[in-house]
């Protein structure tokens, strides 16, 4: 396959994860797709008549070689699912993006230990207590970090990895020229030059809501086991732990008080058979 081609329809704004698969599954190699009208795209490719006419609009109003070239000024990679730096880990999900952007070292995400950490964007200070108490030999045992970058556990998680010396991956809700939050755009060129950021949005899509859930699935899926610390019974972090169950990875929980709400979740999580986790080794010892 001419991966650029792939790279190229992945910028066209509409297209779902679903579209792509009625795509790639009728013309693998893309070779027919640039040839067709609207009603050819409607009828190949399941498409309605709006997104037709959209993705008709954009191929024949955009450039691959343009987008190749803004990826190139700003240091951003794109690998397509195909593409022998893909994340194996992702490969065994049920829908891993069909392109991924990155800035950094995309051989962070082939470390045989990588764990996904999620916690509450308020944390109390016991709860970013436990979590260091928790990490902290894991990374000085060279383990990657990953974490979505959010404000509270996230951004603590990374920290902590480049505290460490440690390499670790951000994954973004939004395309890598729009990190949100805002005020983690210097962590943000920390990891990218001590570790990852990616996306599977192309690197000007401003952040939505529904793009998170979509994100936590990336989190989960990277890992070999996802780390839970501090959540509401009501979160992203759940969503996220439920996406690691379904994706047949370990979830682990710090307990927390039950006299504080952000630590519900993860106790919450324990009663149903996550695993408690106290110390690095209660994760360390599921690798030995």
């Amino acid at each position: 396959m001419d991966y650029e081609r792939l790279i190229f329809l992945h910028h066209c704004e509409g297209l779902t994860w679903n579209h792509f698969k009625n795509i790639l599954t009728a013309d693998p190699e893309l070779a027919d797709i640039f040839k067709m009208d609207v009603k050819s795209l409607m009828m190949s490719f399941a498409l309605s008549e709006k997104m037709a006419v959209r993705l008709y609009t954009f191929m024949n109003q955009k450039n691959s070689t343009y987008i190749m070239n803004v990826l190139k000024k700003n240091s951003i990679s794109a690998i397509p699912y195909f593409h022998k730096d893909y994340p194996p880990s992702l490969k065994t999900i049920f829908d891993p993006p069909w392109v991924l952007y990155g800035r950094g070292d995309w051989s962070t995400l082939k470390q045989d230990k990588i764990i996904s950490v999620v916690g509450t964007r308020n944390p109390s200070s016991d709860g970013l207590g436990a979590l260091s108490k928790v990490l902290s030999p894991l990374l000085k045992n060279r383990w990657v970090v990953v974490s979505g970058l959010a404000r509270g556990i996230d951004t603590y998680a990374h920290r902590l990895s480049l505290v460490n010396g440690t390499r670790t991956a951000a994954v973004l809700g939004s395309g890598i020229k729009c990190v949100y939050p805002t005020e983690n755009n210097k962590l943000a060129e920390e990891i990218s030059s001590q570790g990852i950021l990616i996306s599977e949005f192309p690197p000007f899509v401003q952040p939505k809501r529904w793009h998170f859930p979509l994100r936590n699935r990336i989190i989960s899926g990277l890992g070999k086991a996802t780390l839970v610390a501090e959540a509401r019974t009501k979160s992203g972090s759940l969503i996220t732990a439920d996406q690691a169950l379904e994706q047949g990875r370990d979830v682990f929980a710090i307990p927390g008080s039950i006299l504080e709400d952000c630590a519900a979740g993860t106790n919450f999580l324990i009663q149903n058979g996550a695993k408690l986790v106290m110390c690095a080794e209660d994760i360390a010892d599921e690798w030995t």
